[in-house]
């Protein structure tokens, strides 16, 4: 009994460090999402309770991973992208423009990457093109965004693994539904929460990505001289 429990208490000890390490950099977008998390919580009867209980349903995750539409958006997709658009453009870019440009760059191909689903909408003929291309332009601009948001991530961390779990999680939550927020009873509490997200994201974003603790050789050290960015 005793045996098992060393050998128990040595393993989650040897274990721990790389759970923390591999999932810190995540944490720091959920700090961002900190108001659409209470509004959801705020708005179902059970509260947080039944908000956790929701994403800890065995047979919830069951239908999620047997619906492709699911299984590209949260898991295909974030892999595929970061890798092409971050894991291998990203270094490249960075050798050659240093990272500083290369944060803002390489999210232009990712943005324009997405135009795509104009001709998606023009075959289900749901709208007119002009409202096609505004909802395009639209995404156009947040995924450049995000995708700078990643870049930024991977080039201070050196794995691309955060910036994978981010473009998950963001496709989980979409955009932040504020004028919902606006015209709840609690609005109050859910503009409150919105703020104190986006500042913690703000305080947060250095400290959570420092090079230090992730063990790892920055991108951003590719660049001659290193930027100011490492």
């Amino acid at each position: 009994m005793i045996k098992r429990r060393c050998a128990s208490v040595l393993l989650v000890s040897a274990l721990s460090p790389a759970v923390v390490k591999a999932w810190m950099h995540w944490a720091d977008v959920r700090v961002f999402y900190l108001g659409p998390l209470v509004h959801s919580a705020i708005d179902n009867p059970e509260g947080f309770t039944g908000e956790l209980q929701s994403a800890l349903d065995v047979q919830s995750w069951r239908l999620c991973v047997g619906d492709a539409v699911w299984l590209r958006n949260q898991m295909v997709a974030p892999v595929t992208e970061e890798l092409v658009f971050r894991g291998a453009m990203l270094p490249m870019l960075v050798s050659c423009t240093g990272p500083t440009a290369a944060i803002f760059m390489a999210p232009l191909f990712f943005g324009v990457a997405h135009f795509h689903h104009i001709a998606e909408q023009r075959r289900l003929h749901k709208d007119s093109m002009s409202v096609i291309l505004l909802v395009s332009v639209i995404q156009f601009s947040y995924t450049t965004v995000f995708g700078a948001f990643t870049a930024f991530i991977f080039m201070r961390t050196g794995h691309v693994v955060g910036p994978m779990l981010c473009h998950s999680f963001c496709n989980s939550q979409g955009l932040p539904d504020i004028s919902s927020a606006l015209q709840h009873p609690q609005r109050s509490a859910l503009l409150f929460s919105y703020l104190m997200g986006v500042l913690l994201f703000l305080v947060l974003l250095f400290p959570l990505t420092d090079p230090f603790l992730y063990g790892s050789i920055p991108i951003c050290s590719l660049a001659v001289p290193a930027a100011s960015v490492c």
